[in-house]
C-alpha cells in the first residue's frame, strides 16, 4: 500500500476513527522504535526472503540430532 493511498483511506474516515489510526501508529512507533531517516522503509523481496529464512531456521542449531549417518538406508523396489 502506498502512502497516498493510506492518506486517502484515512481521510475518508470519521474523526474518531482517524484518531484511532493515529493512536495505533503511535503504538507501533513505541513498539518498534522510530526508523532513522536514512533507514530503508520498504523491503525488497530478497530482504524479506532472507529474513523469513532466518526466522524459520532460528534455534535449529540447538535442536538434538534425531538421526545419524547409520540410520540412512537406500531402498530399491
Amino acid at each position: 500500500m502506498q502512502l497516498d493511498e493510506l492518506v486517502s483511506k484515512v481521510s475518508r474516515l470519521p474523526p474518531s476513527c482517524q484518531q484511532e489510526v493515529l493512536d495505533f501508529v503511535a503504538f507501533l512507533e513505541q513498539r518498534y522504535g522510530h526508523p532513522a531517516n536514512d533507514e530503508q522503509l520498504d523491503w525488497s523481496d530478497k530482504q524479506f526472503k532472507d529474513m523469513s529464512v532466518q526466522q524459520a531456521m532460528r534455534g535449529i542449531e540447538d535442536e538434538p540430532d534425531l538421526y545419524t549417518a547409520g540410520d540412512l538406508k537406500e531402498r530399491w523396489r
